[in-house]
């Protein structure tokens, strides 16, 4: 593997990673190591340059529409920890692992999605530890081997998919990618607005996708968006 640069005039130095031959056959060839989204929002390492009210006039402006321009359906299945800590701490002797809900409800409807568009579903997921990345491989080999796990008589409403369903609708098992990978980092920065807006219904970046037709409930009627579309759990108020 070999290590190259590429030059920003205020990034300074990006490096880029590139396969042995150069010829395009590494997956993650070419990809620049860029930083999360929280680096760009928070101004942080090689986008300290942000702070700058200047520079962000003229970056964040173009990166909202560089987003806005890619084709692409956000789907997100976002929880409010201490919503769900207080709802259900009474009910259940042992919560569930938040993020095993937040993955079984958003592969449920992102397969019903997929297969409502007469195609199947590939999962990826941004690397984040051995111990994490196996449990959600696991949590999709339950789906497929047990179906939707949530109560029956309580998750009727939301036509959850069988066994069956899930092994015609997904390909394979989950695979992980890591944050040099472009396309994780196109995710992050279009989930976080998704996720913020389950608190603030007016946050700028939300209303954008919303006004712009990115997000699964822009594609759907009111009907459909109960059972295919975003969830928002457990917050103590509704979102607009």
């Amino acid at each position: 593997m070999a290590q190259r640069e590429l030059w920003h005039p205020e990034c300074g130095r990006v490096p880029v990673r590139r396969s042995a031959d150069d010829g395009g056959n590494d997956p993650q060839a070419a990809t620049p190591q860029c930083p999360h989204s929280s680096k760009i929002r928070g101004g942080q390492g090689k986008f300290g340059w942000l702070k700058r009210p200047e520079n962000a006039g003229l970056f964040l402006p173009a990166l909202e529409i560089f987003l806005l321009s890619l084709p692409f359906v956000g789907m997100a299945c976002v929880i409010d920890r201490q919503g769900y800590v207080t709802r259900y701490r009474e009910r259940h002797h042992r919560l569930w692992y938040i993020c095993k809900m937040a993955f079984c409800v958003l592969a449920e409807r992102a397969a019903k999605f997929a297969d409502d568009n007469g195609r199947k579903l590939e999962i990826f997921f941004e690397r984040s530890g051995n111990k994490e990345d196996r449990s959600i491989i696991q949590y999709m080999r339950e789906l497929e081997r047990e179906g939707n796990p949530f109560n029956q008589q309580t998750s009727g409403v939301y036509t959850p998919l069988s066994a069956e369903d899930y092994h015609r609708n997904i390909l394979g098992e989950p695979r992980w990618k890591t944050k040099e990978v472009a396309m994780i980092q196109i995710a992050d920065l279009v989930l976080y607005p998704m996720a913020k807006g389950g608190y603030d219904s007016s946050y700028n970046p939300y209303r954008k996708l919303k006004e712009s037709g990115k997000l699964i409930d822009c594609l759907l009627t009111e009907d459909q968006i109960l059972v295919g579309g975003n969830q928002y759990s457990c917050f103590d108020t509704q979102k607009d």
